[in-house]
């Protein structure tokens, strides 16, 4: 089945051929009917499968068919998203498959001026892509009516339960009206997931996406064996010898990435960081240059990193190996991207053996190694520019850095 046979306004196809959208995806050809048809939809797919399009076009297409000339007060459609740059880069989405519909989409966030975003909702707005606690605070203040919502999307549900949104998604689910269709979204499932979503949909039409490989098929990924210490220069090695490639660097915490964007900073590379301490102003800076190929180098943690949609991304890096065993298919998934091909390389320092032990244990199949000579290892440290030219400074700066012991196993 190709885009140009589903029942939808000549508008919005000509958008989606625009995006060279020819043929759905698999989670796309499950979910867009039932949406269409009115259908509360609990939808398990993983990262990389077309998600955003999964809802976005038989939302655009049901706001569209009922709008009339005159606009209607109120926010028809709720969506919730997890983070700030899930919510800019999902509004992008809107916006390119509602342009010429009558369809207009808005987003809103914290660690921005409210008063502009207020604005916006008073001159009408249809689609609303909110993270909680901004969305919570308009609504408190006045500014959001959630009586007209008709359509509620929750998206990367599980990253929202990571983040403590649970409460919250309770709290919103007793403030909109009973008679709405509810869309589901999340790429992991569990009991906690699945109570949450059983709560708020009624006769969902259940879909679930689980290749044999929760890799795409799109992304080479192997493992490298580094010592913690030396992982800097090793990453030194790769921007230097792919200095025309995006790259993005996952690491474990906020501090880390400062402390990595330093040691290349130091070998005179430029890299930049994206976490949860970074104005949100920053972050967007950030974003729009790495999007635009403006920065090739983006150091990331999970929290900012999921659901980051960049084209072109050549390389993931894990830094560090993520404490959770799913995180490692999300961040991968940042490469490889629709039609594109992509490279992830793991840097496993000893103490992260039994981190990759669970993760290859979540795969049911073993990674690719890449064996390091010893010769090219010890190459590698002392060609680096970073390298341990002053012993003093390494070594306060490592004694900073707490222990890694990992996460506890219940």
């Amino acid at each position: 089945m190709r885009f140009s046979d589903y029942p939808l306004a000549g508008e919005l196809k000509q958008n989606i051929e625009a995006l060279g959208y020819q043929r759905p995806t698999d989670i796309q050809y499950k979910a867009i009917k039932p949406i269409l048809e009115g259908e509360d939809v609990l939808a398990v797919a993983q990262t990389g499968t077309g998600k955003t399009a999964a809802f976005a076009i038989p939302i655009i297409q049901l706001l569209h068919q009922k709008k009339t000339s005159r606009r209607q007060s109120g926010v028809k459609a709720l969506i919730m998203v997890p983070t700030h740059e899930l919510a800019i880069q999902m509004t992008t989405v809107f916006h390119q498959l509602a342009k010429h519909t009558h369809v207009k989409a808005y987003r809103v966030f914290g660690g921005v001026e409210q008063d502009p975003q207020i604005a916006t909702l008073n001159n009408g707005v249809d689609i609303l892509i909110a993270t909680p606690g901004r969305m919570f605070d308009l609504h408190s203040q006045g500014h959001l009516n959630l009586d007209t919502i008709q359509i509620l999307v929750l998206d990367e549900a599980d990253q929202m339960l990571a983040l403590g949104f649970r409460k919250d998604i309770h709290q919103l689910a007793t403030k909109l009206p009973k008679r709405r269709q509810t869309l589901f979204f999340s790429a992991t499932i569990d009991e906690e997931i699945k109570e949450l979503a059983y709560g708020l949909v009624k006769n969902a039409i259940r879909i679930q996406i689980s290749p044999d490989d929760p890799v795409s098929k799109n992304v080479n990924h192997a493992v490298c064996f580094i010592e913690m210490d030396d992982k800097r220069f090793f990453l030194e090695r790769m921007v230097k010898e792919y200095p025309d490639s995006k790259m993005l660097v996952f690491v474990r915490t906020k501090v880390r990435a400062e402390r990595v964007q330093q040691a290349l900073a130091r070998a005179g590379l430029v890299a930049e960081t994206i976490h949860g301490d970074k104005d949100q102003r920053e972050r967007q800076a950030v974003m729009q240059a790495f999007h635009k190929g403006e920065l090739l180098v983006l150091i990331a943690t999970d929290l900012t990193g999921r659901g980051v949609d960049i084209p072109q991304v050549a390389f993931v890096i894990n830094y560090d190996l993520p404490e959770d065993e799913e995180q490692y298919v999300h961040r991968i998934g940042r490469t490889g991207r629709g039609k594109e091909h992509g490279q992830a390389f793991s840097f496993c320092s000893e103490e992260e053996r039994p981190m990759l032990k669970r993760i290859e244990a979540y795969l049911n199949k073993p990674i690719q190694v890449i064996d390091i000579d010893p010769k090219d290892y010890q190459e590698t440290l002392f060609f680096s520019d970073n390298g341990p030219s002053d012993w003093r400074s390494l070594m306060k700066e490592q004694e900073a850095e707490k222990p890694y012991k990992g996460k506890k196993r219940r």
